[in-house]
């Protein structure tokens, strides 16, 4: 029992230590765009590897909150990331407007999702948190981001060949629940959703 003691002690004061490198990490940065929160002290679970809470909650937690903010501020809500990159955290989210995503509505979006997580504390681990514009070679995921790019070329990878072709670029017409609709050249296609690995809107240069 001493001796659990003294290394729960130990592993307190540690802790404390790597507390305050962060804040001094935070209060160094100078690009607004990136914020490194510390959030609450672990539970001996956390410590020994446990599983504190579970991931589709949390993110569920997450894009609820993310999505508020968003609407507050007149942005859409593109998508949320929460991933473990080279041994760090990161909260990645991608907004949009119809006149284009600038540096200074990512900065307003970072400050106001920055105190909704501060105040709520979702999250059980230090990390960066990222507030961007979706990028162009961004995966069109949900109806939403189809929905939103109806009359643009795309271009979709399949898990497997369909007519000895696993891409297909051409015009999104329209979709559904079980299907997407391209016209290449003349000609209109239906491709099954479930066939479909990856759906990019297509570059051209």
């Amino acid at each position: 029992m001493v001796v659990y003691k003294i290394c729960l002690k130990v592993i307190r004061l540690a802790y404390l230590a790597f507390d305050l490198m962060l804040k001094i990490c935070y209060n160094c940065l100078d690009n607004k765009k990136v914020y490194l929160a510390r959030v609450g002290f672990p539970t001996l679970d956390f410590l020994m590897g446990g599983v504190i809470v579970n991931k589709k909650e949390l993110m569920k937690k997450l894009v609820k909150m993310c999505d508020e903010s968003a609407r507050s501020l007149d942005y859409e809500l593109v998508d949320v990331e929460y991933v473990k990159e080279s041994g760090s955290y990161y909260l990645r989210v991608y907004i949009d407007k119809k006149a284009g995503i600038t540096l200074d509505d990512c900065q307003s979006m970072s400050e106001l999702l920055g105190e909704k997580l501060d105040k709520e504390d979702p999250i059980e681990n230090a990390y960066y948190l990222e507030v961007s514009s979706p990028g162009l070679d961004r995966p069109l995921k949900n109806d939403r981001d189809l929905k939103r790019n109806l009359g643009k070329d795309i271009e979709i990878s399949l898990y497997k060949p369909l007519e000895n072709k696993k891409k297909f670029e051409g015009n999104l017409k329209f979709f559904t629940e079980d299907k997407i609709v391209i016209k290449i050249n003349d000609d209109e296609m239906e491709i099954p959703r479930d066939a479909i690995s990856v759906i990019k809107l297509a570059l051209k240069f």
